[in-house]
């Protein structure tokens, strides 16, 4: 049974799973995992969720202890520093999960702490937007959550009873690797279209260059996916172009939140994944080659 949660991470989707946890269980329940450097800057630190105010318990990594549950919810760039601030959160029952992007980080995950206590998991369907402190959203989306293998049940089982306990929202996926590409797919193109051409999910989703855009980065991550033996399909491109069209018009997506904040981006995780593994096919991914440059060229300003 899952009795406390470690989080590693205080963004816009720590903040968001934790503040479920915390009014479910109370704060004593839920660590946010932080070095010295970040815990001496967050200390100071006033967070509000949504308008309200909040008081999250914040643990030095250097004195934490195994816990029923760790959540690493940072950016990718940040994925080896917080694999070193975790180190103490994981014990024999521990299950990690991760929500960050892309298709790689469970893998990173499962070599540091070995893949019998990492399940996959994919964020989804919120449009949570995190400037200093306050986070903010209308959608709170869902955790999407499966096993890579059947020895995993149990781990999934555990997590999922806690998240019942909790109120999270969440789906237990029978492919789970088809919905982690699907994701991939949708953050491929609404994340890097945003960013590179300084728009909202409105912008995006309007006819014009922005959505053509797009819509072929995804097109492009459909192809790989098949090549990789994912059954990804336009099915799948339609169905997250019905997901974008319920989230707030105005709000934009994480890449885009890191442009407009001066911070590096992370663009190699989505066009650079896919442009490495496409050559590695013989497949073209122009409109993905399109973006990273586009991309790149604007943080070289930072």
């Amino acid at each position: 049974m899952i009795l406390k949660t470690a989080i590693v991470g205080m963004g816009a989707l720590g903040l968001l799973f934790g503040d479920i946890i915390t009014s479910a269980r109370g704060k004593d329940c839920v660590d946010y995992i932080l070095d010295e450097d970040r815990l001496s800057r967050y200390s100071e630190k006033t967070f509000s969720v949504n308008g309200q105010p909040r008081n999250f318990q914040m643990r030095p990594a250097e004195s934490a202890e195994p816990y029923g549950l760790v959540i690493v919810a940072v950016k990718w760039n940040s994925l080896p520093s917080a694999l070193s601030a975790m180190r103490r959160c994981v014990g024999e029952d521990t299950v990690i999960i991760s929500v960050l992007n892309g298709i790689s980080s469970e893998k990173l995950i499962a070599e540091s702490f070995g893949k019998n206590r990492v399940l996959c998991c994919i964020a989804q369907g919120m449009d949570a937007m995190y400037a200093d402190g306050a986070l903010c959203y209308t959608q709170m989306g869902a955790l999407h959550l499966g096993v890579f293998e059947a020895a995993q049940k149990p781990l999934l089982d555990k997590v999922c009873k806690f998240f019942d306990l909790v109120s999270m929202p969440y789906v237990a996926e029978e492919d789970i690797l088809l919905r982690l590409w699907a994701k991939f797919m949708l953050n491929v193109g609404v994340n890097q279209v945003c960013a590179a051409f300084g728009t909202n999910y409105a912008g995006a989703l309007a006819p014009g260059a922005a959505r053509d855009a797009m819509c072929g980065a995804m097109r492009e991550t459909i192809a790989l996916a098949n090549a990789e033996g994912i059954a990804l399909s336009e099915a799948d491109l339609d169905a997250y172009m019905k997901i974008l069209e319920t989230l707030s018009p105005e709000g934009i997506p994480s890449m885009a939140q890191d442009i407009v904040a001066r911070r590096k981006s992370e663009v190699s995780m989505f066009s650079g994944t896919v442009i490495e593994m496409c050559a590695a096919h013989g497949l073209k991914a122009p409109i993905n080659e399109f973006l990273y440059k586009k991309i790149q060229e604007i943080e070289a300003d930072f």
